[in-house]
């Protein structure tokens, strides 16, 4: 389970850009940014959670939904 959030986090990373890799004769480097990895990764998980918020309307759960209380 830790694998899978840690590999979504490192995904959101990527795409927003949180990486930048600079070579040169001698040496090859792999910076990583970290303002811009916590503001992808925020943002990556904000746009996920209002996607599925969106996805569950309250009021097909409120009305589908109901609560038995049975005395023996």
């Amino acid at each position: 389970m830790i694998k899978y959030l840690l590999g979504a986090i490192l995904a959101l990373a990527i795409i927003g850009g949180a990486f930048r890799f600079e070579s040169s004769d001698n040496s090859w480097k792999l910076i990583i940014l970290k303002e811009e990895a916590f503001y992808s990764v925020t943002n990556g998980a904000k746009r996920i959670f209002n996607i599925v918020a969106n996805m569950i309307p309250d009021s097909e759960l409120s009305d589908a939904s109901s609560i038995v209380i049975e005395e023996d």
